[in-house]
Formats: structure tokens, sequence, C-alpha cells
């Protein structure tokens, strides 16, 4: 793990029901991140729920051994335009990782909050389902159910995009990704709970949804 980073600051996990008071030590960027991830594609009119209409995200990642932490995270992103230039935005996003909450919020604007966020993956004939979940301050966020046909010698794929976020101030931020990783479709059941933030995704059936596998991820 990186050395920690002498911006840890207090941190209030905001829509959590708890609060953390004090210095939170985090990884000094930019660092390697090891995954495994679970991704589906939304199309949602404007004014759906409140939100601006595009092309969104839901993904669960599960960052492994190899990563600066090891944590699980839940999160919606729509796709944004600079220009010419295609971004991605976090609209909505939880971990259950106090360092990853501090580091987040105070490297890059990303709103983490804190969640239970369990994942149980198992065998299931030829196939491998995975479950997710994810619960804020006894409010059910989400739930997703995946099925992944086993796949070949699947060749690994580069990526390279970058983050754009606001800070309270109103200053953006813009930062730089990339990695690659080993993409299978799968089968992709969610469930967002009506009563709670991402209602707006509720009952909308996936444009698509991939399995990906072994993501190495340079963020910063």
């Amino acid at each position: 793990m990186s050395p920690p980073c002498p911006a840890g600051r207090s941190v209030r996990a905001e829509g959590t029901g708890r609060r953390r008071v004090g210095v939170v030590p985090f990884p000094s960027p930019p660092g390697p991140m090891r995954a495994q991830a679970w991704v589906s594609l939304f199309a949602v009119r404007a004014g759906a729920g409140g939100r601006p209409g595009g092309l969104y995200g839901a993904a669960f990642f599960d960052y492994q051994q190899g990563s600066v932490l090891s944590y699980h995270e839940l999160l919606v992103a729509r796709l944004v335009r600079d220009g010419r230039t295609p971004r991605v935005r976090i609209s909505d996003i939880w971990v259950d990782s106090e360092e990853s909450l501090a580091g987040g919020r105070s490297l890059w604007a990303i709103p983490k909050d804190l969640a239970d966020l369990p994942l149980r993956s198992s065998g299931w004939g030829v196939a491998t389902r995975t479950t997710v979940s994810g619960v804020a301050a006894g409010q059910q966020l989400a739930s997703g159910t995946f099925t992944t046909l086993p796949g070949a010698a699947l060749v690994r794929a580069p990526f390279s995009t970058s983050l754009t976020q606001e800070r309270p101030d109103g200053t953006e931020v813009v930062t730089p990704f990339r990695g690659s990783t080993r993409a299978l479709p799968c089968r992709a059941r969610w469930r967002f709970d009506t009563a709670g933030p991402l209602a707006f995704l509720d009952g909308r059936r996936p444009l698509a949804s991939f399995h990906l596998r072994d993501v190495r991820l340079t963020f910063g």
C-alpha cells in the first residue's frame, strides 16, 4: 500500500447515518487497482427522477488483493461530453471503506458515502452466479444478480478515459484513468428500491451487461 497521504482530513459520511470525525489516512495517488466488476448500461430519458437524460451505468466493483485498498463499491455514473471529449460523471456512489471514502472526496471530489455492500459468488451449472446488494443507514439501495458463462481465453482490452466531478465550491476536477480488462457479456437482474436514491432506474431493462474480469486500473 502507498504511504498515507498527508491530505487526510475529517470526513462526514452523508446519508449513512454515521459520522466519522478526525483524520482518516488514505493512500497517495496514483496507485494500482485490481478488481472484478459487474456493469449494466441504461438509457434514461430527461426528467426521470429529476435526473438528466442520457446513458447511465450501474456497477458493482470488488477491489481485490493487489490494490492499494481492498473494498466493495456500488456506483451509478453518466456519460457526459466536454466538447467532443467523452467523460464519466459519478452521481451516486457507496463504499464499505472509510479510507476509500476519505480519499475519493478529498482527492477527486467523488461524492462517496458508506454502505454495507456484501457480495456472494457461486457456481451454478456451467455458469457463475454472483449476487450483490447495498444498504446505507437501513435504506436498501440496490441488489443485483449476475450470471456469467465460463469464457475461453479472452483478449485483454485496454481502456482510457477521464472522470469529471464538481466540488461544492463549483470547481471542476478532471481525473484521468486507464487500464485493461477481459469483458464477458452476462445476464443481469437489478432491483432498485423505489424509496431509495436510485429509484429512477427501477424497472428499466439494461441495454447491455458485462462481467469485467481481472480489471487492472490506474486512477489519477
